[in-house]
């Protein structure tokens, strides 16, 4: 098994190292590309430096089994062909194919299956709020349909990659020292402040971001609910947290749904208002499942429920999500 990442030396391809490692993913060699400006760095991997080589279009992914990408969408749609012609997986982190028709969009917990049928060597790994949510939506659909979705989501500054965390701690230094803050990340000073919008307005007044919430989760889950989304960032530095209400055709309880996340798969239930207990990115950040707590029936709604969810968006988010794919087509002989 030959394993590449592309954009290599990103917080999400520095996250794909620490991942494989952690899982002890099981392959012979690695392969790490990346632009001009990181071409030639070295990371180590196993006790073994590997150098970063300057992604092209030519023939190095001829031997290459999987390739994890996360250089984003513009890479990804101008290398796919390269990437993949041989018969290398691309497994893309990047928002480039998700809608795509002919390319699966894949939650293992949700849906492993879907990446099986992939006529253009493409699985699309879906957005880090997204992947987050359903995750903990997929038991719920098992007690009952779930016809609606609201969702508030606060998105940690790695959210934007690892520049945009580094900026946040530059900007609380700054402040504090009664300086003007460093602004380029985002389109104002996070330190101190929320900001009510997470990538460019669409028409209809919505993100893309929050778009992606409502589109992505009706492929992921097969689905005719609809999601509204209100994404923020905050200024935390590691951990997206969500709250979330849905409403089900049939009432669900709350001890049919404490009990459903608890035996989900890539969910850690955390939920003890007595003891104040429940989910935070302080709590959350570098594990690998998403915490779920807070849970409550709606009181505006008879079939509804609420509930807050925490989890590393760098890590299930992203990089985790990724491998998960990759370990389940291993494990079914489909690489």
């Amino acid at each position: 098994m030959k394993v590449a990442i592309v954009g290599a030396s990103g917080a999400v391809g520095q996250e794909f190292l620490r991942v494989l490692d952690e899982r002890k993913f099981p392959m012979d060699d690695l392969v790490l590309f990346g632009s001009e400006r990181s071409a030639g760095r070295k990371y180590q991997f196993r006790g073994k430096d590997y150098e970063v080589k300057l992604l092209q279009h030519n023939d190095d992914f001829k031997d290459i089994d999987i390739a994890f990408v996360s250089a984003g969408g513009g890479t990804s749609k101008d290398f796919a062909e390269t990437i993949t012609k041989h018969g290398c997986v691309m497994i893309d982190n990047s928002s480039a194919f998700r809608m795509d028709a002919d390319v699966p969009l894949v939650v293992p917990e949700c849906n492993a299956e879907d990446a099986l049928n992939r006529p253009r060597g493409i699985i699309a790994n879906p957005n880090c709020t997204t992947i987050m949510m359903v995750v903990c939506l997929q038991p719920i659909e098992q007690l009952s349909h779930i016809r609606r979705i609201h969702v508030a989501s606060y998105q940690a500054a790695s959210g934007a990659g690892a520049q945009a965390m580094k900026e946040l701690e530059t900007q609380y230094r700054q402040v504090l020292a009664g300086e003007k803050p460093t602004v380029e990340k985002f389109k104002y000073q996070l330190a101190y402040n929320v900001i009510p919008q997470i990538d460019v307005f669409t028409d209809n007044g919505y993100t893309k971001e929050e778009m992606k919430m409502f589109n992505e989760t009706r492929k992921i889950m097969h689905t005719d609910a609809s999601c509204s989304a209100m994404c923020v960032r905050v200024p935390s530095l590691r951990s997206h947290s969500e709250a979330v209400w849905i409403e089900t055709a049939e009432p669900v309880s709350v001890e049919a749904a404490r009990e459903a996340f608890a035996n989900a798969k890539g969910v850690t239930l955390m939920d003890d208002p007595a003891s104040a207990t429940y989910p935070m990115p302080l709590f959350t950040a570098g594990k690998d499942d998403v915490y779920v707590g807070r849970i409550r029936k709606d009181l505006a709604d008879d079939n509804g429920l609420t509930f807050w969810l925490c989890g590393d968006q760098i890590k299930k988010g992203a990089a985790l999500n990724a491998v998960q794919i990759a370990e389940y087509l291993i494990s079914v002989g489909n690489v």
